[in-house]
């Protein structure tokens, strides 16, 4: 339990890190001459990394163990990224640290995920899952008001330091702490295949109608969030850091409240598939307020943010969805695939609404581009959604899963 404990608090930082950058924004723009697409960029660097190491983790996990991985990845890289990120001269230098802690921070969730499917039974793994996702956007909180008054008294350089000397100390104790599970007793000859766990993974098209909402639920949530909620409230409502911090404090105990609100539901009302529908179809409404009415006043605009942040909130959810097909032997390549498409959509998001921003922007007329950004949310959203509705159910109480090659997994593990 302490071991989880240890990387609970891990996933408190990869939270933290992913969602910092729109409190420093001013101070980023003011002092090191960072500009909107530069911040994108280290942004979605930091997604993209993120996702892209989800291959080598899934290997890494299957091999290895969730003890190793996790410790060596957010000790050298996450902490020294943080590191990085706090002696930065140029923007340059933040986009490579955002990458680097990136890299770091890639392995402290599915490490837990991987001892949840080992350890406990299918039917409690959403609730699991959401609930260290809503422990961990613990983070979030802490990326908004408390970051913005931190950087405020101390100066960023300085509370980024201090981050990398505690990213580097959780590091360690999650080396000392963990205990990896018990092996299954059997060893498996796709074990042994290294990357190629992927292609059968992929060749199951009962994952094919998830992976796209997979990929795009989380992303607005996040994209808002942790870079465009601090660049439209001040060029929309011309807001300061303070009021930007307070905006995406909201925003992020919403984020955590969801995660905890969905754990239970496919319990509650025996499906993962509608609830996971329904969740999403009510954030998509509410960026579809957003794209049509793009200037109201701060009040409405948080409360808009507020239902994108729980209603986005889904990644348990969809994740337990996607694990349920997923064969035993390949568990830690399976959670990390599943991984690879929320994170890696949410970072591909951060490059492409970047672009979007940038070509909608007209002179004196702020409003235009992020009408546009939201408008293009919408669209993808309504897209994966339509996709959803021809993906197969997988009720939390369904005890026997068929596996290929005519394995059966009763267990979830």
């Amino acid at each position: 339990m302490i071991g989880l404990a240890a990387l609970a608090i891990g996933y408190v930082l990869s939270q933290f890190y992913r969602s910092f950058l729109a409190v420093l924004t001013p101070a980023l723009i003011g002092e090191l001459g960072a500009t909107k697409a530069q911040l994108s960029m280290a942004s979605g660097a930091w997604f993209v990394v993120f996702a892209l190491m989800q291959f080598a983790v899934g290997v890494s996990l299957d091999r290895y163990g969730p003890r190793r991985t996790a410790a060596f990845l957010l000790t050298v890289c996450g902490g020294g990224g943080a590191l990085m990120f706090a002696l930065a001269p140029t923007p340059g230098t933040i986009i490579v640290a955002m990458a680097l802690n990136g890299a770091g921070c890639s392995a402290v969730l599915m490490a837990s995920v991987f001892i949840f499917a080992k350890s406990f039974s299918a039917g409690r793994l959403t609730i699991l899952i959401s609930w260290l996702v809503a422990f961990g956007t613990l983070g979030n909180v802490v990326g908004s008001a408390p970051m913005a008054a931190a950087a405020e008294a101390f100066g960023w350089r300085g509370v980024m330091a201090a981050l990398a000397a505690f990213t580097i100390l959780t590091g360690v104790a999650i080396h000392f702490l963990v205990r990896d599970p018990e092996p299954d007793g059997k060893i498996m000859p796709e074990v042994g295949l290294g990357f190629s766990g992927y292609k059968e993974l992929l060749r199951l098209r009962v994952l094919w109608p998830i992976l796209p909402l997979t990929a795009l639920n989380y992303a607005p949530a996040a994209g808002i969030r942790g870079l465009w909620a601090g660049p439209y409230l001040s060029d929309v409502y011309n807001a300061n850091a303070l009021l930007i911090g307070q905006v995406t404090l909201f925003m992020a105990l919403a984020m955590s409240a969801g995660s905890f609100v969905y754990g239970p539901l496919d319990v509650f009302f025996k499906t993962r598939k509608w609830v996971a529908f329904g969740g999403n179809f009510v954030g998509w409404v509410a960026i579809l307020f957003l794209a049509l009415i793009p200037v109201s006043n701060i009040t409405t605009t948080t409360v808009a943010f507020v239902v994108i942040g729980i209603c986005g909130a889904s990644y348990g959810l969809l994740m337990a969805h996607g694990r349920a097909f997923v064969p035993a032997h390949l568990t830690g390549r399976g959670v990390t695939l599943l991984n690879f498409f929320s994170v890696g959509g949410a970072g591909v998001m951060q490059f492409m609404t970047g672009g979007v921003v940038s070509a909608a922007t007209l002179p004196g007329a702020p409003v235009a581009a992020y009408q546009t950004l939201f408008i293009f949310y919408g669209v993808l959203i309504a897209a994966a959604l339509a996709i959803y509705l021809f993906c197969k159910d997988a009720p939390p109480e369904m005890e026997r899963v068929h596996r290929p090659h005519g394995q059966m997994n009763s267990s979830g593990s």
